[in-house]
């Protein structure tokens, strides 16, 4: 005997009178001429208002678990349209199985809180295959007796149409509502996963749109001892300095305080009710005209750490649906803020850690400006082992010095503090460049080599990690600032780029050795330059070169992109020589030479013309310098970097430590003036091939790409010639004088030979002897010095129609017959 089946309807007081579709009986009167016509005087009756909407009426009784049905009702939920009884299983199999679920949950709620019980529901059929309609439930509890839970509910039923996106109704749906809370809940929790600050945080909470009902106004609230702090708030503007939530006590009588206490939620669905509960405290909420707020807890590992406050502009009646949507964004926004918290430390303490051991670049330099940046490397502790430092010595002289520890962990920090403090004390000691080197790879193998005396104990180092070798690369600069002199000594580092007055980038060959910690016995050559007025000196580790996929090549040339194309030190050359690079380039401008084989994206238009006119005082300002250092490191470590990653598959991050030194004056004498030096030992015959491409990068916007050929060509059979024929090592200075469009090139190379070259007269088959020939052929002008102390063979080619006056030897040639 099934017992769903169901009983008709026998007089219930609690239900309108029965309403079937039967037409009115032969026995019914007609109303009369003199009745008055519905709804003039009167309302019509309840049941046809029901029936002329399609609204069913019900009453559940849960204690004897029977269910009352109007015929509309019933006709509603699948069964005979009639007014009938029936029971709780017989209503329960009519509705979808997950419906089900949500509308007992709904219904706790509502006789928890004394309020109407709304949800949508599926009807299904017989079999429970198919969707029948979906109808709307809106249920008043009667509780009888709280203690044991009986309870009846009277309302109605509608049938109704799935909601649109964005339509005015809020309660729960099902269906497509559940897989977009599901998708907002997957996409909110990636992203406060990604935030790595608190402000990120809030930012991507105050962002969320939850499906349904979206709040218009959040807070975070903290605690600080027994006070309120507000964390961060989005919509809702404070009062100022006097805002008084800013550091109210937790024994207030507040949501937020409450929920703190508590650590449960509170959910107000109207401003009575908000005003009824906090009477205290509505003042401070009615000024922000919100109709609705939620206070959850934030709640990590048992502990509640604070609490986060949703407001909405609308009623919301906070059902379990959303009650369970705004609890699971409080737990991950609880889980995001404790991560951000203690991201925050840890990289306060490493920042604080880096700064104590970074130096500040001290007083004002007489004829120099400075600056530094150091920006630590993007993942693990933040820490490493790049470093930069300037020390005033006992000379008058300044030594500049920027070095990089292998490993970016606390003992690459530690060993980089401890070889900061010795390169410091022996350069305060006066010794030279080299020395200084010298000694600091002697200090560096000493702590590093992996031997401790005293103790073998090593349970807590059981791979030896605090003592494992490490070495360090570092560039020592000891400068004087009334010539502009530099000497330079080099232990493994990447060699510095010097921009010159007016643009032009070259990068310095300078001598070095071993990087330090490799060979205590190891020597570190010094090399000397001159750093003329109006001249910047880049000094780098490999982070600033390398961040970003790029190798040696296509990060010097990212960098040499941003150097030539800044345009401060005094707007009016910035703007000059910008003017001048927006030429077109000259055919085969770009032919051959480190620009020549980049990517467009890299190289830029190294070809422009030079400025004509180059104001009187091209020293610039410190705030340009400083301005360059932080477009250097936005080039590499900022959102701009993006598009120009480099060839490598990952994109490697490191510490970038960058140190510029800036010659400033007055330099009228060198306004139209580009010069540079090489040096180029016996020993190091490879760097021929240096010096060619060094060359066509002081002639990078020489008009004439044939003359260009030809004073590349010149200078390697110079050079060459030198390494070959004498013992000693051969110097090139090359300068560039003049007006844009007739300019001159002077290339000299010296040795410390007394022995004149002979112009010969090779035959077809020989070997050697065409380098007089040559220098004849292509040259404007060229000669041979005798000197004190060895000789000089230079040459000079005219931009223009200088160069049309004839070629061969010129005034003053001295040349053996």
């Amino acid at each position: 005997m099934r017992t769903d089946e169901p009983r008709e309807q026998v007089g219930d007081g609690s239900l309108p009178p029965e309403r079937d579709s039967a037409p009115p009986g032969p026995d019914s009167a007609p109303p009369g001429p003199d009745s008055p016509p519905p709804g003039r005087d009167s309302l019509p009756p309840v049941e046809e208002v029901l029936a002329a909407i399609a609204t069913g009426l019900w009453r559940w009784d849960n204690v004897s678990g029977t269910v009352t049905l109007d015929a509309e009702a019933a006709r509603l939920l699948g069964l005979a349209p009639h007014a009938q009884t029936t029971t709780e299983a017989g209503v329960r199999s009519r509705f979808h199985p997950v419906d089900w679920n949500e509308i007992h949950g709904i219904v706790q709620l509502a006789v928890a809180e004394g309020t109407l019980a709304e949800a949508r529901l599926r009807i299904m059929d017989e079999q429970g295959r198919r969707v029948l309609r979906t109808v709307r439930s809106r249920t008043k509890p009667i509780v009888h007796d709280a203690s044991a839970n009986a309870y009846e509910l009277i309302g109605t039923l509608q049938e109704v149409n799935e909601p649109s996106p964005g339509a005015a109704a809020r309660t729960p749906v099902t269906g497509d509502w559940r897989r977009s809370r599901e998708a907002f809940l997957l996409d909110a929790g990636r992203a406060l996963a990604e935030a790595r600050s608190t402000e990120e945080v809030l930012r991507v909470a105050a962002g969320l749109s939850m499906p349904g009902f979206s709040p218009d106004g959040l807070a975070v609230f903290g605690v600080t001892g027994d006070r309120l702090t507000v964390v961060g708030h989005h919509g809702h503007h404070g009062y100022g300095d006097d805002d008084p939530l800013a550091a109210m006590p937790l024994d207030t009588d507040y949501p937020a305080a409450e929920v703190l206490r508590t650590g449960r939620a509170v959910y107000l669905s109207s401003p009575d009710e908000y005003r009824r509960r906090y009477p205290a405290t509505w003042p401070l909420a009615s000024r922000f005209k919100r109709e609705s707020w939620a206070f959850l807890p934030l709640i990590v590992a048992g502990r509640t750490m604070g609490a986060w406050m949703a407001a909405f502009t609308y009623p919301v009646s906070f059902t379990p649906d959303e009650r369970s949507v705004l609890t699971t964004v409080a737990r991950m926004l609880a889980q995001a803020l404790s991560r951000a918290g203690v991201a925050e430390s840890e990289r306060e303490l490493t920042e604080g850690l880096q700064r104590s051991m970074m130096p500040t670049l001290g007083p004002e330099i007489p004829g120099m400006s400075v600056a530094a940046r150091y920006v630590p490397t993007g993942g693990g502790l933040q820490v490493g082992g790049d470093w930069y430092d300037m020390i005033p010595l006992p000379s008058g002289r300044i030594a500049f010095v920027i070095g990089d520890v292998q490993g970016h962990d606390v003992r690459a920090a530690g060993l980089m503090g401890q070889l900061r403090i010795a390169l410091r004390a022996y350069a305060s000691e006066g010794h030279r460049p080299d020395a200084v080197l010298s000694r600091a790879t002697r200090f560096l193998s000493g702590i590093t080599d992996g031997i401790t005396y005293g103790s073998t104990d090593n349970r807590d180092d059981p791979d030896h990690t605090a003592t494992d070798p490490r070495f360090a690369t570092c560039l020592y600069v000891e400068a004087d600032p009334a010539t502009g002199l530099l000497e330079i000594a080099r232990a493994g580092h990447p060699e510095p780029v010097i921009r010159m007055a007016d643009g032009t980038v070259l990068q310095r060959p300078i001598a070095g050795g071993l990087p330090l910690g490799v060979d205590p016995d190891a020597d570190y050559p010094t090399t000397h330059l001159v750093l003329d007025t109006g001249e910047t000196m880049l000094t780098c580790t490999d982070g600033l070169i390398e961040t970003g996929g790029h190798d040696l090549e296509t990060g010097w040339a990212r960098i040499r992109h941003i150097l030539e194309n800044y345009e401060g030190f005094s707007g009016a050359a910035g703007d000059a020589v910008a003017a001048g690079r927006g030429h077109e380039p000259a055919a085969g401008a770009q032919a051959g030479g480190p620009a020549g084989d980049l990517p467009a994206d890299l190289s830029g238009d190294l070809s422009g013309d030079l400025p004509g006119d180059l104001p009187g005082d091209l020293s610039g300002t410190d705030d340009d310098l400083e301005a360059l250092a932080d477009t250097l490191v936005q080039g590499v470590h900022g959102p701009s970097s993006h598009h120009t990653t480099g060839p490598l598959a990952d994109r490697r991050e490191d510490d970038i430590a960058v140190l510029l030194l800036r010659r400033t004056g007055r330099p009228e004498e060198h306004a139209r003036l580009r010069r540079t030096m090489l040096t180029v030992a016996q020993a190091e015959p490879e760097r021929v091939a240096g010096a060619r491409g060094h060359l066509r990068d002081l002639l990078h916007d020489w008009a004439d790409a044939d003359q260009v050929d030809s004073a590349v060509l010149l200078i390697s059979e110079m050079i060459t010639n030198v390494l070959v024929h004498t013992d000693g090592d051969a110097l090139l200075v090359a300068e560039v004088t003049g007006e844009n469009g007739t300019r001159r090139l002077r290339a000299e190379v010296s040795d410390g030979s007394d022995d004149l070259p002979h112009k010969r007269h090779p035959g077809e088959l020989a070997s050697s002897g065409r380098g007089l020939v040559l220098m004849d052929l292509l040259a404007d002008r060229w000669g041979v010095a005798p000197r004190g102390e060895g000789k000089s063979i230079w040459f000079e080619l005219y931009e223009g129609p200088a160069a049309a006056g004839g070629v061969g030897g010129g005034p003053g040639e001295s040349l053996p017959a």
